[in-house]
C-alpha cells in the first residue's frame, strides 16, 4: 500500500522533470537532423534544417523551463525536494538564494546547458553556411548535457542526476531522524519537522558566487564553438575555410573564460584563505589549462591564416581545448580528485557517464583526422627562422609543454585510480608549480616580445636585429631598476622572467606606437600582450615577496599544537584590547561579532609618527573563521589596499564561540558574568583606572535621552557621560540616574568591547559627587585571537594586467569580426 505523505507539492517536480527530457529529446532530435541537413547536397532542401532548428529551439525552451522551475522551487523553499533543501534556506538573501541554484552538481549542469543553448541560438543566426555542421556538434555536445539532468534508471544504470528528485527518495528519512520518524504518521507528515533546508554552504556566501560560476560556465559553453567549426572543417572538406569564422569564437572563449579564471583568483585572494591569489588548487589548474591551449591554438590559426604552416597543430590545439574542458568537468564531478581539492564536488554517481562525454568528443576528431588525413593541407616545407610563423609555433609548443607538465601532475589521482599506483601529489603545490612554470613563462614573454620585430614568412636578419637591439638595451636598464625597488635580484630566475615581461612590455609597446600610425590591427594583440606581462610580472613579484609581518620574536603561541598546522614565528596571539606593536603598525584585537556559524573580529591599526607620537594612520579590518565539522576552522581574510603593495589578515586560531544571545531572566542578570562592582564617588574631572583603559567623567546632562525613558510631571532624569580612552581610542557612554515618584531607577549601560559595565546609582547633592559602580569582565575571560599578516608587494600589478589583458582580447574580436562580416 503506498504511502500518503501529507503536504507534499509534486507538480512542479513532474513539470520540471517533464522540460528535462523534452530538452533531452528535442537535443537529440536536432542533433540527427543537422547531421542529416549537413549530408545533404541538395541546397534547395532545407526541410532538415528547419528541423534541427524547430527542435533545438524547443530545447532551449525546455532549458528555460527547467531553469524556471527549479528557481521557483528554491525561492519558494519546497524541502520536499533533495535539491532544494540541500542547497537553500529561508534565512538566505535572494541573491544567495540564485547561488544556491547552481551550488549542486545538476544546477551547474544546468548552467552549462544554458549558455550552449543561448550560443546554439546566436549560431542558428549567424553561421550561415557552416550552420548545419556547427549546429551539429553543438546539439550533440547539448545531448549529454541534459542526459546529466535525467535522473532516470534504463537497464539498471542510472542516467544523470535530476534535480527534481524528491526528499524522501534520494535520504532514507527513518535514518536521518529514526525516533521522530518511526512513527507512521510523523513519516507521512515529515515536512512538518522539515522545515527549513542546509543552505549555502557559508564559504560559499560571498557576491563572487553570484558572478564568478555563470562567467566561467559561460567560457566552458563556448569553448565547444570553436571545436564546432574545426570539425566541420575536417567533416565537410572544408579544410582551411573553417579558420576565419573560428577565430571570433575562439577569441570570445579565451576571453570570457580568462575572465571566470581571474574572477575565482580574486575570490580566492579576497575572500578565502588560500594565501594569496592562486594556490595551483587541481580545479584550478583543469580550468587553466583549455584556456592556455586555445590561446596557444589562437597564435597557430594566425599563423597558417598569413601563411599556410603548422595547420595540424592549429587544429590539435583547437580540438584539444574543448576535450580538456570535457576533462576539467569529469575531474571535479567524478569525485576522483577526493580530498586534493576544495572545489571539486562529489560523485552522483556520474563517474562512467562523464568519461562516456569525453571519450566520444576525443572520438571524434580523432577518427576525423585519420579518415581525412592525406587530404588535409600539411605542408612539409620548412619554415623561415626569420619568420614570425615560426615562432609563433614554438611558443604555442612551449605553452602546450606548460600544460602537459600541469594536467599530468594534477591527473595523478586519476592515475591513481586506473593503474592502481599510490603517487602523492606535491606537498608544497604552489612551490612545487612555480619552480617548473618559471623557464615556460620567461619563452613565452620572450618569444612574445622579439616576435614582434618579425614579419610573416621572411625578415631581413639586419632589420630585425636594429629594430631589437634599443629596445633589449631599455628593457635591461628598466629590469635592473625593478629587480631593485622590488627586492627580487637576489634570485636569477626571478631577475630572468623579470626582465622577459619587461621585455614583452615594451615590444608590443612599440607596436602599439605604431597603431596610431595607421596600424590599428596589430592593436588588440599589443595590448594582450601587454596585459598578460604585466599579469606574469605582478604575480612574480606577489609571489617571490610576500612575506609575513605578524612576526613573533618568541617563536611561541600559547595554543595547543598550533606548531603542527602553522608557524609560530609568523603569528601574533592577541588578547582583546591589549595593544601589541607590529612592524610599523600597533594592532589591538577590539571585538567580535558571531552571527553562526561566522566569527567576525575586528582588527584595529594604527601607525603612530615615532617623533610626536600624532596617529598617522587608522584602520580596521575584520577577517572572519567558521568552524566547519568536516573541515575545522575555516579563516576568510580581510585586506588593507595601498598603491604599491596589500595587508593580507587572517585569523590562524581562535576560542570557538557560539551565537550570543543570553539575555536576563529570571535567576540570571547581565551582571553575572562581570567581577563585583567598584563602588565610588566620583565628580566632574575626575578619571579611573580600569583594565581596559583610562574612564574620565564628564559634566552631567540634565536631560539625557534613552529609549523607554518617559519622564512625567515631577520626575527627575540625570545623565553622566563617560569617556574611556584605549590605546588612543575614546569610547563614550552615558549611565542614567532617574527619580520617579518615591523610587530611585538607573540605567545601566556597557561598553561590550572593553568588558565594562557601568550604573549611576546616587546622587550625593551634599559632597558634590555621585556614586559611579563599575563592573568588569573577570581577567582570564578576557577574549584572545591568533592572525598571521601577510605583505603582497606590487599585486596591483596582477590584477592591472587581468583588465589590460581582457581589453586586448575584446579589441581582437571587434576586428576578426570586421574581417569577415559574421560570427
Amino acid at each position: 500500500m503506498d504511502i500518503q505523505f501529507i503536504g507534499e507539492n509534486l507538480l512542479p517536480g513532474k513539470i520540471g522533470q517533464f522540460f528535462i527530457v523534452l530538452a533531452f529529446g528535442a537535443s537529440l532530435l536536432s542533433t540527427i537532423s543537422y547531421f542529416f541537413a549537413a549530408k545533404n547536397k541538395d541546397l534547395s532542401d532545407q526541410s532538415w534544417t528547419r528541423l534541427g532548428r524547430v527542435a533545438f529551439f524547443i530545447n532551449w525552451l525546455s532549458i528555460i523551463g527547467i531553469g524556471s522551475t527549479l528557481f521557483f522551487l528554491i525561492l519558494n523553499h519546497y524541502n520536499e525536494y533533495y535539491y532544494v533543501y540541500s542547497h537553500s534556506s529561508k534565512e538566505l538573501p535572494v541573491y544567495y538564494i540564485v547561488s544556491a541554484f547552481w551550488e549542486g552538481q545538476e544546477g551547474s549542469f544546468w548552467l552549462w546547458a544554458f549558455w550552449q543553448s543561448v550560443l546554439g541560438m546566436v549560431l542558428m543566426w549567424k553561421a550561415r553556411s557552416w550552420e548545419n555542421g556547427v549546429m551539429t556538434v553543438v546539439a550533440f555536445s547539448q545531448v549529454f548535457l541534459t542526459s546529466m539532468l535525467l535522473g532516470v534508471e534504463i537497464f539498471g544504470e542510472r542516467i544523470g542526476s535530476s534535480p527534481f528528485i524528491l526528499l524522501r527518495e534520494a535520504v532514507n528519512l527513518k535514518e536521518m531522524a529514526p525516533v521522530v520518524f518511526a512513527d507512521p504518521e510523523n513519516f507521512k507528515n515529515y515536512l512538518k519537522f522539515i522545515t527549513d533546508g542546509r543552505g549555502l554552504n557559508p564559504l560559499l556566501q560571498n557576491y563572487w558566487m553570484v558572478i564568478h560560476p555563470p562567467t566561467l560556465f559561460l567560457g566552458f559553453a563556448s569553448m565547444v564553438v570553436p571545436f564546432a567549426y574545426a570539425v566541420t572543417g575536417v567533416w565537410l572538406k572544408k579544410y582551411k575555410e573553417w579558420i576565419k569564422p573560428a577565430m571570433p569564437w575562439a577569441l570570445f572563449a579565451v576571453m570570457i573564460l580568462g575572465t571566470g579564471i581571474i574572477m575565482g583568483s580574486f575570490w580566492a585572494y579576497e575572500a578565502l584563505n588560500f594565501g594569496g591569489f592562486w594556490a595551483w588548487d587541481p580545479v584550478e589548474n583543469a580550468s587553466i589549462i583549455p584556456w592556455l591551449t586555445l590561446i596557444a591554438g589562437i597564435h597557430v590559426m594566425i599563423a597558417f591564416k598569413n601563411t599556410g604552416h603548422a595547420y595540424f597543430t592549429a587544429i590539435v590545439l583547437v580540438f584539444l581545448s574543448f576535450i580538456l574542458v570535457l576533462y576539467a568537468s569529469f575531474l571535479t564531478r567524478s569525485g576522483i580528485l577526493g580530498e586534493t581539492s576544495v572545489h571539486s564536488f562529489t560523485d552522483l554517481g556520474m563517474f562512467g557517464h562523464l568519461i562516456l562525454y569525453n571519450v566520444v568528443f576525443l572520438l571524434i576528431p580523432v577518427i576525423l583526422l585519420i579518415s581525412r588525413w592525406k587530404e588535409l593541407p600539411i605542408t612539409n616545407k620548412d619554415e623561415e627562422t626569420y619568420s614570425r610563423e615560426f615562432w609563433m609555433f614554438i611558443g604555442s609548443l612551449v605553452v602546450t609543454i606548460a600544460c602537459i607538465q600541469v594536467i599530468f601532475v594534477t591527473s595523478v589521482p586519476v592515475f591513481n585510480a586506473a593503474f592502481g599506483t599510490n603517487f602523492a601529489p606535491p606537498i608544497d603545490a604552489v612551490k612545487y608549480y612555480n619552480q617548473w612554470q618559471a623557464p615556460f613563462a620567461i619563452l613565452v614573454t620572450i618569444i612574445s616580445g622579439f616576435s614582434q620585430f618579425m614579419k610573416y614568412k621572411r625578415t631581413d636578419p639586419r632589420k630585425f636585429y636594429s629594430g631589437l637591439i634599443a629596445t633589449v638595451v631599455f628593457s635591461i636598464v628598466i629590469t635592473a631598476g625593478f629587480v631593485y625597488i622590488t627586492n627580487v635580484y637576489q634570485n636569477l630566475m626571478f631577475i630572468l622572467l623579470t626582465f622577459s615581461c619587461v621585455f614583452a612590455i615594451m615590444s608590443n609597446a612599440k607596436v602599439l606606437g605604431l597603431a596610431f600610425g595607421g596600424k590599428k590591427k596589430l592593436v588588440g594583440a599589443a595590448v594582450a600582450h601587454i596585459g598578460f606581462a604585466l599579469l606574469l610580472l605582478g604575480a612574480l613579484v606577489a609571489a617571490a615577496t610576500n612575506k609575513p609581518i605578524s612576526l613573533n620574536a618568541s617563536n611561541f603561541i600559547p595554543v595547543k599544537d598550533f606548531e603542527k598546522a602553522e608557524k609560530p614565528g609568523e603569528n601574533i596571539v592577541l588578547y582583546k584590547n591589549e595593544p601589541k606593536k607590529m612592524g610599523r603598525y600597533t594592532v589591538t584585537y577590539i571585538s567580535d561579532t558571531t552571527v553562526a556559524p561566522n566569527t567576525f573580529y575586528k582588527l584595529n591599526f594604527k601607525v603612530y609618527n615615532e617623533k610626536d607620537g600624532s596617529i598617522e594612520e587608522d584602520f580596521d579590518l575584520n577577517p572572519h573563521i567558521q568552524s566547519n565539522e568536516k573541515m575545522g576552522l575555516i579563516a576568510s581574510p580581510d585586506t588593507k589596499h595601498y598603491l604599491t603593495y596589500d595587508i593580507y589578515t587572517h585569523v590562524t586560531s581562535a576560542p570557538l564561540k557560539e551565537e550570543q544571545d543570553h539575555e536576563a531572566h529570571e535567576g540570571h542578570s547581565e551582571e553575572e558574568n562581570y567581577k563585583a562592582p567598584r563602588i565610588v564617588n566620583v565628580s566632574v574631572g575626575d578619571t579611573l583606572h580600569t583594565s581596559s583603559g583610562i574612564l574620565t567623567v564628564k559634566a552631567i546632562n540634565p536631560k539625557p535621552e534613552a529609549k523607554n525613558l518617559v519622564l512625567a510631571k515631577g520626575d527627575l532624569a540625570v545623565g553622566l557621560p563617560l569617556e574611556v580612552e584605549v590605546s588612543g581610542k575614546v569610547y563614550k557612554t552615558e549611565p542614567i540616574f532617574l527619580v520617579k515618584g518615591n523610587n530611585v531607577f538607573d540605567f545601566a549601560r556597557n561598553i561590550d568591547e572593553l568588558g565594562l559595565r557601568v550604573r549611576f546609582t546616587k546622587v550625593l547633592p551634599d559632597q558634590g559627587k555621585v556614586e559611579l559602580q563599575v563592573y568588569e569582565k573577570p581577567q582570564q575571560a578576557k577574549d584572545w585571537v591568533v592572525f598571521k599578516s601577510i605583505e603582497f608587494p606590487y599585486i596591483n600589478l596582477y590584477w592591472l594586467g587581468t583588465i589590460i589583458m581582457v581589453i586586448g582580447f575584446l579589441l581582437s574580436i571587434f576586428r576578426r569580426q570586421k574581417e569577415i562580416g559574421t560570427v
